[in-house]
């Protein structure tokens, strides 16, 4: 690699809100996103919320002559929403739909229909290879009460592990995405950790938009302000993170919020707010006095999340027990009612009552069948994401336990491939 190597990445992230006839102004917005990307000219802009196909047909069409590669990744019922507009070739591509998504009886949620998923396309740059990942996380729904905080993690943890075996070839790595997460929620927290990605906004040497990087904020007229009742300056769940390999020096030069509204229109192009970043990768001399490698005690933030990850997927895999126990007894009294209309049938008297029965009894068995079934595979999915985190919480114990024997080997390969952060 040349000395005075030099690559710029010029970065847009957005979750566009594209529900088909439930979205406002889908159609308008859509136009105007097309237009935008038209002009600004990334070199790559991701999305997420695209339900549509249609919708990405569009957009693929009339981004055509400056973003000349797209795909569109398929999953679940309606689909994962992802998908990605490239200045340059797209050498490969695959997905990983995640394990656990929610729940199929919460139909007004909806996220368990769309089969929520990570997307990676491999791009070839100046003698570079770039792993960009998309992706899009279970909703949250109520900070107070989250039922789906076990699932999120598991989420997270499914998507820094894809990273960590995707990404093994890769110079560059780029993660951008709705994560509905606080930057300090765990799930959050264990995917930075484990992966070593660096957070666009935090490292930005140059920022301008909204108050403290949040990407849903209150003066965005499609956003509810109910759920920003807990947050006046608005949240921040929409991210761009990056890392590069050693060799490489990595930063980022300018990153960019909307405010509430499109730069060059009044209206706003969804209820979250795009990302723009602008990524500069460039030759990392040999360093002549490399510091140590992290000590026992320096590695305590990646053991203390892999902890509470643990802990928090034991919790939502006794939840999954308990509704899977629950709805075996209703199957149990279910067959036993059955059992019994069957004897009243044979009754003259009480045939009539016992037909009329039937039918709502055995839709009540069928139906706790079915949650029985799932809660069951979500109580696998739960324990299967705990198994590998506790593997991975002894490998780290050890490390810790024989302190400056290890020292020379990176933790678990979590240090391997991180890159140099260019201050």
């Amino acid at each position: 690699m040349k000395p005075n190597f030099s690559l710029r990445l010029r970065v847009f992230n957005l979750n566009y809100w594209g529900i088909p006839y439930l979205s406002k102004h889908r159609a308008a917005r859509l136009t105007r996103l097309g237009d935008f990307l038209n002009l600004e000219s990334f070199d790559l802009a991701l999305l997420q919320e695209v339900w549509s196909e249609q919708d990405f047909q569009y957009l693929k069409q009339k981004l055509s002559p400056t973003y000349p590669a797209a795909h569109y990744f398929r999953s679940g019922i309606i689909g994962s929403g992802l998908c990605v507009f490239s200045k340059h070739p797209i050498q490969d591509t695959t997905q990983h739909v995640y394990t656990l998504n929610g729940y199929p009886y919460m139909i007004h949620h909806g996220d368990w229909f769309c089969g929520k998923a990570v997307g990676l396309l491999v791009l070839h740059l100046s003698g570079l290879v770039v792993n960009a990942y998309v992706t899009h996380l279970h909703a949250e729904y109520s900070r107070q009460k989250d039922i789906y905080l076990a699932h999120r993690v598991a989420q997270a943890w499914e998507l820094a592990h894809f990273i960590h075996h995707t990404s093994k070839k890769a110079d560059v790595v780029l993660l951008c995405g709705d994560l509905n997460m606080h930057p300090k929620d765990l799930g959050c927290r264990l995917l930075k950790e484990w992966t070593g990605l660096f957070d666009a906004y935090l490292e930005a040497q140059d920022f301008q938009g909204s108050e403290e990087g949040c990407t849903m904020v209150p003066g965005n007229c499609y956003v509810s302000q109910q759920d920003l009742k807990l947050f006046p300056c608005g949240i921040r769940i929409d991210y761009v993170l990056y890392k590069a390999v050693p060799g490489l020096c990595i930063s980022c030069k300018t990153f960019r919020t909307t405010t509430g509204h499109d730069p060059h229109n009044g209206s706003p192009l969804s209820d979250h707010e795009a990302l723009m970043a602008t990524l500069c990768v460039r030759h990392s001399p040999p360093q002549q006095n490399p510091s140590p490698t992290p000590g026992p005690a320096e590695r305590s933030p990646l053991v203390s999340v892999l902890r509470e990850a643990w802990t928090e997927l034991g919790q939502g895999m006794a939840q999954a027990r308990w509704w899977a126990a629950f709805a075996s007894y209703v199957i149990g009294v279910g067959l036993l009612l059955l059992a019994l209309l069957c004897a009243l049938a044979a009754r003259d008297g009480a045939r009539e009552v016992a037909v009329l029965l039937w039918t709502p009894n055995v839709g009540l068995v069928l139906g706790a069948g079915v949650i029985y079934l799932f809660h069951i595979q979500e109580a696998k999915g739960l324990c299967r994401a705990q198994a590998e985190l506790q593997h991975v919480l002894g490998r780290a114990r050890e490390a810790q336990d024989l302190g400056p024997e290890l020292e020379a080997a990176p933790l678990l390969g979590l240090q391997e491939g991180n890159g140099v952060k260019d201050q």
